[in-house]
């Protein structure tokens, strides 16, 4: 079999990787670069990398919005693609370097939709008037790709759902997986110390985003008994407005209580697994989620998981199992009154959470590592191409 030659494009790339779509990338091309018959090359936004060929922002464009800005980028890197059989976009920010290069070089354009925009319509607050530019970007990408890749069976209803001009057959299920070897119990109970943590906790980890329900989770946790802690690695609010609100909502609990810790820079491997490992119970309050890598990670380090039952999340949870869900609702007090109420159960049945984080990681090594995920996106890549 020929080699086959795949140029994957991405905003996210390490050392640069701050959610969920860039641990994807940087996972399956690790994984798709560990098989002899596949040469990958990585084209990302940024300064320049070793590993990948990087494009920043041209000097024209450092005072144009962000969604311009991506375009400009994506315009670079399609120029760079002529040397490819199939082009490999992530998020909407690579998504018209993709479709540009299939269009000039009548390559296949393979998308793997981690998000839609039509779902996050907070994003205009981060982006403004680049909202309706993201947007426009996801639709043209997804109506003319080979194929689209969704992350759970839930966001193949949600791609179907948006852009009901897709064609159904073009719209594939490859879920997520998880580096059992890497997120694996992590027992150094330094690591906690460090951070002054001396006591029972549960933890969150995430960017600060609307999509996430940080805040949700806070004003649930006014009403938690006051003996469990909280640990939040939380940084990198979406815009300011979002920022403040989690601030205060942080600040107001911290004035009663000791035992809530935010822990704002990003944690460095070994720190992140040791806290997830030393948790109690890992929340995961979102109220859009395609898949959730991060409640997969926290399985793998044998972390039981409270988590709304939203997007692909209850493909990754099995429920009694390996934690529990909560339903979303738009009814904020609603929400978080069960949030409440489903910790102080949980986090009081402290063998019941080592059960269910046992069975997690189980769960994670057995239907979630990469060489499955891999080996299904090769095998698109090649349909494709047929």
């Amino acid at each position: 079999m020929s080699d086959l030659k795949v140029g994957i494009v991405t905003k996210e790339w390490p050392p640069a990787i701050y959610g969920g779509a860039g641990v994807h990338v940087l996972q399956l091309t690790q994984a798709l670069r560990s098989i002899d018959s596949l040469l990958v090359e990585v084209h990302c936004f940024g300064e320049p990398r070793e590993d990948a060929s990087a494009y920043a922002t041209s000097a024209e464009f450092v005072d144009a919005n962000p969604a311009v800005q991506a375009l400009a980028i994506d315009l670079e890197i399609a120029s760079h693609l002529n040397n490819v059989d199939v082009v490999h976009t992530h998020t909407w920010y690579a998504n018209m370097a993709g479709h540009i290069a299939s269009l000039q070089f009548q390559i296949p354009h393979i998308v793997t939709a981690h998000s839609l925009e039509p779902m996050r319509p907070w994003k205009a607050e981060q982006l403004g008037g680049g909202y309706a530019i993201s947007s426009w970007a996801e639709k043209s990408a997804f109506e003319s790709a080979s194929a689209i890749i969704a992350v759970s069976d839930a966001m193949r209803s949600d791609v179907l759902n948006a852009y009901p001009s897709v064609d159904p057959e073009k719209v594939v299920t490859i879920r997520n997986g998880v580096d059992s070897s890497k997120f694996a119990p992590n027992d150094d109970s330094s690591i906690a110390e460090s951070f002054g943590i001396d006591s029972r906790y549960a933890i969150f980890v995430g960017r600060i985003t609307r999509q996430k329900g940080l805040a949700h989770l806070l004003r649930a946790w006014k009403n938690v008994p006051s003996q469990y802690g909280l640990v939040l690695a939380a940084g990198s609010p979406d815009e300011e407005g979002i920022g403040a609100e989690v601030a205060e909502l942080i600040s107001e609990l911290q004035r009663t209580r000791t035992n809530i810790w935010w822990i704002k820079e990003m944690l460095p491997h070994e720190k992140l697994t040791a806290l997830l490992t030393g948790a109690d119970l890992f929340i995961c309050p979102s109220i859009y989620e395609p898949l959730g890598i991060v409640n997969l990670e926290a399985m793998a380090c044998e972390t039981a998981v409270l988590a709304s039952r939203v997007g692909g999340i209850p493909e990754v949870i099995a429920e009694n199992e390996t934690g529990e869900l909560v339903d979303y609702t738009s009814d904020s007090l609603l929400f978080e009154s069960e949030l409440t109420i489903s910790i102080t159960r949980l986090m009081s049945q402290p063998e019941l959470l080592k059960n269910y984080g046992i069975a997690g990681r189980v769960r994670a090594m057995k239907f979630f590592d990469w060489q499955s995920v891999a080996a299904a996106t090769i095998e698109l890549y090649r349909k494709v191409l047929a």
